[in-house]
């Protein structure tokens, strides 16, 4: 029995290669959260990087990301529980999303622990897809080869109103397929006249989206969700506290419009409660907050066994191959922040993101990227 497992193994992990790289943002971006005094203004991202390399030669990356806190915390966990999967054979990922899981268990399965083990996830499934030579959406069984994509970042309440409705407006010129601001003033007015005037540019069939980051207690959400029913809007993402399934499932119940939520969420546990309460009409799941695509695809089967609209969260280059493989039309979320770590950008036409041809994700890093990495340590040795 111990030779037929061991002529079952294809190849083995011989390093790992962590880098935090931080990535400054060309000016400092408030949602609803900083105009209410919970945070301060966005300044930058920080990303973990993980390059893996096996002794047959294949390599595969994959990263996660903190945005204002836990940068420093991913990397140093990433970096503690890395030694557990050398050696081990890159394709039994779930095998090893659940060593890792264990290696660190004493700081959770959720939360920055799962952020941490995310990056590692992520490369490994770009290595199985780019020893296959597949693209990672053909890999898993794509349903399209291109994704309905909308804009946000033109959106956020730190851009004054002119400026978003230039910016919504250039989006649809260059083909991308809907628009999202972000809402959740102090002054609900001023809300209602950001979305009317963004509405009025884009007209009455483009795909709109406001999201509120959380900040509406239970009555405002109510009110706010019927005061915006006029718009016509696609969805209104996260109107409350992203772990309040009961209040998040009595909106659904109440609102014509779609109840969108998860990207804060952290654990399959979590998605699970939001699914089963009937607290979503669209789901938003983050592969880099929950632990990497391993995580992602679990959270995915809840969804369509629900038959509920998949919209997954930020980080485009992992979530298009994603979101290709999901069943249903989905969305992807159209962020230009992660451009300049990459040499390649993705394809925008008639309103759809296109899954690129190139094997694995489809990523390659950019010099600048090197030129932002703020820590390294290699774990095992490159041959």
């Amino acid at each position: 029995m111990a030779g037929a497992a061991a002529e079952a193994v294809l190849d083995r992990i011989a390093w790992i290669e962590l880098s935090s790289v931080t990535l400054p943002l060309a000016a400092p971006v408030s949602d609803a959260k900083v105009l209410t005094g919970r945070q301060r203004p966005m300044t930058e991202v920080v990303l973990l990087f993980a390059e893996i390399g096996t002794e047959g030669g294949h390599e595969g990356i994959g990263f996660g990301y903190a945005k204002r806190a836990g940068g420093p915390g991913q990397f140093a966990h990433a970096a503690e529980i890395a030694p557990a999967v050398i050696g081990e054979d890159p394709s039994d990922i779930g095998r090893i999303a659940a060593m890792l899981e264990w290696a660190g268990a004493s700081a959770g399965r959720g939360g920055l622990a799962a952020q941490a083990i995310a990056a590692v996830d992520i490369a490994l499934w770009d290595l199985k897809a780019r020893r296959a030579g597949l693209p990672l959406a053909k890999l898993l069984g794509a349903h399209r080869d291109s994704v309905r994509c909308y804009d946000t970042t033109g959106g956020f309440l730190s851009t004054p109103l002119e400026e978003v409705l230039a910016n919504a407006a250039a989006a649809a010129r260059a083909g991308i397929g809907g628009v999202k601001i972000k809402i959740g003033h102090p002054d609900p007015a001023e809300d209602l006249r950001r979305v009317a005037a963004v509405r009025e540019r884009l007209g009455d069939g483009f795909p709109l989206m406001v999201d509120a980051n959380q900040q509406w207690d239970r009555p405002t959400a109510r009110r706010m969700g019927r005061a915006l029913e006029e718009f016509g809007l696609t969805w209104i993402e996260e109107p409350l506290d992203a772990h309040d399934a009961e209040g998040h499932a009595a909106l659904v119940r109440a609102l014509d419009t779609p109840v969108a939520t998860g990207e804060m969420l952290t654990s399959v546990a979590e998605h699970r409660e939001i699914v089963d309460r009937g607290a979503a009409d669209v789901l938003q799941p983050d592969a880099p907050r929950i632990g990497g695509i391993t995580n992602f695809l679990k959270v995915a089967a809840l969804a369509e066994d629900r038959r509920l609209l998949l919209a997954p969260h930020f980080a485009m280059e992992i979530h298009l191959h994603l979101a290709a493989a999901y069943p249903s039309e989905p969305w992807v979320e159209h962020f230009d922040w992660l451009g300049p770590l990459f040499e390649e950008k993705p394809a925008i036409e008639g309103g759809r993101m296109h899954v690129p041809a190139r094997p694995g994700l489809g990523i390659t890093l950019s010099e600048r990227a090197r030129a932002w990495t703020t820590r390294r340590t290699l774990v095992g040795a490159r041959p």
